[in-house]
């Protein structure tokens, strides 16, 4: 897990073997998305605003569970 530069995301983190992007939002509430493509963690660990990626290309795209 990594920290990131962002209003409502704390950390991010990837599963390489799992495909699974994790997220720990600053409410500190974490959520598992299944079956991101490593490009779309990169995309996002490098994005501009986490934020705003995060809810274009990952949010209601990609099925979650809540840990």
């Amino acid at each position: 897990m990594q920290f990131v530069d962002s209003s409502n995301i704390e950390r991010i983190g990837y599963d390489f073997s799992s495909s699974t992007l994790r997220i720990e939002f600053k409410s500190n509430r974490t959520y598992d998305y299944a079956n991101v493509p490593e490009y779309i963690f990169n995309e996002l660990r490098n994005a501009s605003s986490v934020g705003s990626y995060h809810a274009r290309n990952i949010k209601n795209i990609y099925p979650y569970t809540e840990i």
